[in-house]
C-alpha cells in the first residue's frame, strides 16, 4: 500500500474521489476521516492540480466554488508544505502573510464582541454597535488584499496555465465581499436592536468570519507555496512595483523588498517626464522636490480621489493624525468612526454636486487648537477631482501678538 500512497497519481485520484463524494452529499467528517487514514499529508501542488482537473473534466466552477469551503475544511492541517520555498522579508507573499496575521486578529476581536452580545445592557447597545461596526469596517479592508491577488497575482498564475484555482478563489472573494457588505449594512441601520443582531449571528456574522479565516488557510496552505514555485523573480518584482497602487490591508510593510539585479522605477526616483521633471503651467519641479515641499508645509494633508479612495498623505513632521500606508486605496468612509460617517457622506455629496467647496472644523485636542479643513479639488473645467483634507495645529499661531520685523530663527520666551 505504501508504494501507492507515495504515488502522485494515486493521491490525486483519491483526493478527487473524496471531493466528488462531498459533491454528492457525503458528510465532511466522514470524508476527513478517510482522508487522514488513507492519504495523511497531501502536497499543496496536488490540491491545485485536482481542482484544475475537476474543472477541466466538466465539474462547473460554480460547483467547485460551493465545495471550496467544505473540502478546505476537510484538508485543513493535512496539506504538506515541507517543500515550500523560503519567503524573503518584504516580498509580496511576506506582505500577504503579515496582512493575514492582522486580519486574524480582527476576526478574533469580532468573535469576542459577538460572544459578549448577550451581556450587553440595552442602554449600552448603541456604543457596542459602533465598536462592532468599526471592527467590520476594518475587515472590509481585506478588499485590497483580494484585489492584489486578483489583478496582480492571478494573471501570472494564468500565464502559467493555472486557471481553475484563481477563478474559484475569486468567486470566494466576491462572496466574502457581499457577506461583509451585509454585516456592515445591518449595523448601519438606525433602528437595529440587540435582538435583530442576535438573530443574524448564525446566518450572517459567524459565516462571514469563518469565510475570512478559511480564505487565510487556503492562501497559506495552498496558494502562496504554489505561487512561490511558479512565479519568477521578475514576476514578483513586477507585482511588488504595482502593489502600492492597490494599498495594503491592516499592515504597513517595514521592509521595502528589492531583489538583487532589479532597480525600482518608483519611490525615490523621479517621474513625470523623460528628464525627471513635472511640468505645470506656472513652473516645474522634480518628484523629489515636490515630495520635500509637501512634507515641509506645516500641515497634515490627505488626498481622497473622485472615487472616494485615499490616495496620498504627507509624511512630514507636522502630522496631527496618525496615518500608515495601509489606508492607501481604502474607502474614506471606512477611515472614520461610525458616528462621523454621515458628515463625511454629506461633505462628499456637496463637493461632488458643486454645492460647496470648503468645509472647516476646529477642535481642542490634548491642549492644542486643531483646524481641520476639507477642500473640493476641481480641474479647469470645474470637474470634481477629489477632496483634500488639511489639518493644522494653530495653537502657537493664535498666541502671536504684535509684529516681528527683524530676523529671528527661534521664538523668544516671554520673561
Amino acid at each position: 500500500m505504501s508504494e501507492l500512497i507515495n504515488n502522485s497519481r494515486y493521491r490525486k485520484e483519491k483526493l478527487k474521489e473524496l471531493i466528488l463524494r462531498l459533491h454528492d452529499g457525503a458528510s465532511a467528517e466522514a470524508v476527513r476521516n478517510e482522508l487522514i487514514f488513507t492519504l495523511k499529508n497531501i502536497p499543496y501542488g496536488e490540491v491545485v492540480e485536482v481542482e484544475q482537473e475537476l474543472i477541466a473534466e466538466g465539474l462547473p466552477e460554480s460547483e467547485v466554488l460551493k465545495l471550496c469551503d467544505v473540502h478546505g475544511e476537510v484538508l485543513e492541517g493535512h496539506v504538506d508544505q515541507s517543500g515550500a520555498k523560503e519567503i524573503p522579508e518584504g516580498h509580496p507573499i511576506d506582505v500577504f502573510v503579515h496582512e493575514n496575521r492582522e486580519l486574524k486578529k480582527v476576526t478574533s476581536k469580532a468573535r469576542e464582541l459577538l460572544a459578549s452580545l448577550p451581556k450587553v445592557p440595552e442602554g449600552n447597545f448603541s456604543n457596542f454597535r459602533n465598536v462592532l461596526l468599526s471592527t467590520f469596517n476594518d475587515l472590509m479592508d481585506v478588499d485590497k488584499h483580494y484585489q492584489r491577488k486578483e489583478y496582480l497575482l492571478f494573471p501570472y498564475l494564468e500565464k502559467n496555465e493555472i486557471t481553475g484555482p484563481p477563478k474559484v478563489m475569486w468567486g470566494k472573494h466576491d462572496e466574502i465581499r457581499e457577506q461583509l457588505k451585509g454585516c456592515i449594512a445591518l449595523l448601519r441601520e438606525e433602528n437595529i436592536t440587540k435582538s435583530d443582531l442576535s438573530d443574524s449571528l448564525e446566518l450572517l456574522y459567524e459565516p462571514t468570519l469563518k469565510s475570512l479565516d478559511d480564505m487565510v488557510q487556503k492562501e497559506e496552505e495552498i496558494l502562496f507555496p504554489m505561487s512561490m514555485d511558479v512565479l519568477t523573480e521578475e514576476d514578483w518584482w513586477n507585482i511588488h512595483q504595482q502593489t502600492l497602487e492597490f494599498g495594503f490591508t491592516l499592515y504597513d510593510p517595514e521592509t521595502d523588498w528589492q531583489p538583487e539585479g532589479f532597480k525600482s522605477s518608483t519611490g525615490s526616483s523621479e517621474t513625470g517626464s523623460r528628464d525627471g521633471t513635472i511640468q505645470l503651467p506656472s513652473g516645474s519641479f522634480t518628484s523629489s522636490e515636490i515630495m520635500a515641499i509637501l512634507n515641509t508645509i506645516p500641515a497634515d494633508m490627505t488626498f481622497v480621489d473622485k472615487n472616494d479612495k485615499v490616495k496620498y498623505f504627507t509624511q512630514g513632521e507636522h502630522r496631527i493624525f496618525a496615518r500608515s500606508r495601509s489606508i492607501i486605496n481604502r474607502d474614506v468612509r471606512l477611515c472614520h468612526p461610525p458616528g462621523s460617517v454621515d458628515i463625511v457622506e454629506k461633505i462628499l455629496e456637496d463637493f461632488k454636486s458643486g454645492k460647496e467647496s470648503h468645509a472647516p472644523f476646529w477642535i481642542q485636542m490634548q491642549g492644542k487648537f486643531i483646524l481641520i479643513e476639507y477642500y473640493a479639488l476641481r480641474d479647469a473645467t470645474g470637474e470634481y477631482l477629489g477632496t483634500l483634507e488639511v489639518s493644522q495645529d494653530l495653537t502657537h499661531a493664535r498666541s502671536l501678538k504684535g509684529e516681528r520685523r527683524i530676523l529671528s530663527y527661534r521664538e523668544k520666551k516671554e520673561e
